[in-house]
């Protein structure tokens, strides 16, 4: 079983005692309610050699007061077992007083990249983010850190936090795992009902085909028209955004020239869906 951690000077003692044995440190940051996408960033951590620490805390601040930070799943038993059966040495549990002390009054707000896409749609949420992320990296101070890209924007996010605060810690990408169907591996998807579930793989299809007319010349505003009319006639009925960005800077983009990517946030139902694939120029 891998030690319990539930608070910073625990954390720290034990990263201290690996260091002394010259080992290197892996963190993977989650909310809990563990699933393969999850999973794939433990092994990826665990590839490094080093000791792995998997933080499962759902961060209050990132929530909305009309978001569903009462009903985000919890399952910290089958969540201990999955790790215990990946060998992951360290889970940190640390309670909401150990990450907000009474009196807290910093935020870690990072600019530019968190202007639009998700940051439009949710202004709470990327300063929510950016607070217990930079918390985390500074009180493991792991020699690398794992996000998986089917949160891009994040990921672009606390690559930017990190260099721009100098914490020294190299933030690892690790590609989105799908179903079988195509649907991108998220705790949210325990919400689709069966139809939705059905209909919820069309994301990554229309997604797909939009990479691909942009990778052949087509440009962003074609490519966004058409593939918001597959969408709502595949049953999307709320769209928050469909954008081509410059995969950097998500700066949005007319024709693709270098590394973009192609971002969604969808509504089935009352479940919201984010997906992205990459863009690469024609030649």
């Amino acid at each position: 079983m891998p030690a319990l951690l539930d608070s910073v000077a625990g954390l720290r003692e034990s990263v201290a005692a690996w260091r002394a044995d010259g080992l290197t440190v892996a963190l993977v940051p989650t909310m809990g309610a563990l699933h393969e996408g999850h999973m794939a960033l433990v092994r990826a951590a665990r590839a490094h050699g080093g000791r792995t620490v998997v933080s499962l805390f759902v961060n209050p601040t990132q929530f909305a007061p009309d978001e569903d930070f009462a009903l985000y799943p919890r399952t910290q038993a089958d969540d201990l077992a999955k790790l215990a059966e990946a060998g992951v040495e360290a889970v940190f549990m640390p309670p909401t007083k150990a990450i907000y002390p009474p009196g807290f009054a910093t935020t870690v707000r990072v600019e530019g990249v968190t202007a639009g896409l998700e940051g439009a749609s949710r202004p709470h949420f990327f300063d929510g983010v950016a607070t217990v992320v930079t918390k985390l990296l500074l009180q493991c101070l792991p020699d690398v850190a794992l996000f998986g890209e089917k949160d891009y924007q994040q990921l672009v996010t606390v690559r930017r936090l990190a260099a721009d605060l100098d914490i020294p810690c190299r933030i690892e990408a690790v590609p989105t795992v799908r179903a079988a169907d195509g649907l991108a591996l998220s705790s949210r998807n325990a919400y689709l009902s069966a139809e939705e579930r059905r209909i919820a793989p069309k994301l990554f299809e229309v997604l797909t085909w939009m990479a691909a007319a942009l990778g052949e010349g087509a440009t962003s505003a074609n490519a966004i028209a058409h593939g918001t009319a597959l969408l709502k006639d595949a049953g999307f009925a709320r769209i928050d955004y469909l954008a081509v960005c410059d995969a950097e800077m998500l700066e949005p983009v007319v024709r693709v020239e270098g590394p973009a990517r192609v971002l969604a946030a969808v509504w089935l139902g009352e479940t919201r869906l984010i997906d992205n694939v990459p863009v690469s120029p024609a030649g």
